[in-house]
């Protein structure tokens, strides 16, 4: 497998809406997913698009890592999952903040507002429907991968550009801010990039 060059904000294949896979098993499509998942785990993050390493196709690998899980029964340690041509929905009406890393924005993070539970379906790498119901920090990563495949970027979707910075300088100097959080969503920073 290969380690990809990852895309930085401002490329335009960040800006596209991706195009869906026709045939989840196509050789190429298999070894895309494979180096995607190679690369995210090589870059420390948790989730990667395919846009992001240069390729404007519907398909995103991520996971969840157990120390990420909080007491919402849809949000669990997730394995090394991938979904392809995925449409996602809000259940309900509850917004949270929290922070957000990402690998094609190196070395910074800001508050994001996102639903706190979502629905979502397409294809897993054997071209097999899924489905699942996420909440936490399980619908935040797949709603940020998501977003790639539309062609949005997390500071797009941030309200309040003070609270954009530097991993280092935030860890420093914590801003004070009120989050709008559910009772089973950490709003911590972190150091996972999505």
């Amino acid at each position: 497998m290969s380690i990809l060059k990852i895309a930085r904000m401002g490329h335009p294949v960040l800006r596209r809406v991706a195009d869906r896979v026709e045939d989840p098993l196509d050789p190429e499509i298999q070894r895309l997913i494979a180096d995607m998942k190679d690369t995210m785990k090589d870059a420390g993050g948790v989730g990667l698009a395919a846009p992001q390493v240069f390729q404007s196709l519907a398909i995103m690998v991520y996971y969840v890592p157990a120390l990420r899980k909080s007491d919402d029964t849809d949000d669990g340690e997730i394995p090394l999952s991938v979904l392809i041509n995925p449409e996602i929905e809000p259940i309900g009406g509850d917004i949270v903040d929290g922070w957000e890393g990402c690998l094609s924005i190196p070395g910074l993070q800001g508050v994001v507002p996102r639903w706190n539970k979502i629905r979502y379906r397409g294809l897993n790498e054997k071209g097999e429907s899924v489905e699942h119901t996420a909440g936490g920090f399980h619908a935040r990563v797949v709603q940020h991968e998501y977003d790639h495949l539309i062609g949005v970027m997390y500071p797009e979707r941030m309200e309040d550009m003070s609270l954009l910075g530097f991993n280092e300088e935030l860890r420093e100097n914590p801003p004070e801010t009120n989050f709008r959080q559910s009772a089973t969503t950490d709003a911590e920073s972190h150091d996972e990039e999505t």
